[in-house]
């Protein structure tokens, strides 16, 4: 028994080092294809007593991120984080929201869906001028609500208005 479970450490080892960012689940799938039959989670114990465990990934650092550094140009900030108005439709702004919800599909399974809110707000009362609903992150809602947002804008005699777009994530 002992002169098994050397040869399974000593299997082990060598596939830990030549592969130093498997984890135990790999490690026990090529040891399985290597021709040694051993179970996962006695791999997972002597992972965890040797201390080989895999340091480099973690969920915090393989997290997901759209960002895709600076693109296009960035305007002068004017505003200066000022988000109240004296007047009606002097300040609007806008920022595209994500909600999630879920649907149940043919099958009986609920699948998880995403909609996206892009309201344009008049910063002196809070009044939503306009808003589009969609169901991808895409420009086109956003246009389409901006054009209905200056449309009512149009009504007014004030010609100036500032407006603001949080730039985030749109393909």
């Amino acid at each position: 028994m002992k002169y098994r479970n050397r040869k399974q450490n000593k299997k082990k080892n060598s596939t830990k080092n030549e592969n130093p960012n498997y984890g135990y689940r790999r490690i026990t799938a090529m040891l399985k294809k290597s021709g040694l039959i051993i179970n996962k989670k006695k791999v997972q114990r002597l992972v965890q007593k040797l201390k080989l465990q895999v340091k480099s990934y973690s969920r915090k650092s393989r997290k997901y991120s759209s960002y895709k550094g600076r693109v296009g140009k960035i305007s002068d900030n004017k505003n200066k984080k000022k988000f109240q108005s004296k007047k009606p439709y002097t300040k609007i702004t806008t920022d595209t929201t994500e909600f999630k919800y879920l649907e149940k599909d043919k099958t009986g399974t609920y699948q998880i869906k995403k909609l996206y809110l892009n309201p344009y707000l008049d910063m002196y009362n809070s009044e939503i001028l306009s808003y589009e609903i969609s169901k991808q992150p895409t420009i086109e809602p956003i246009l389409k609500a901006l054009d209905s947002a200056i449309e009512i804008t149009n009504k007014i005699k004030e010609k100036e208005y500032f407006i603001h777009i949080k730039a985030g994530h749109t393909k």
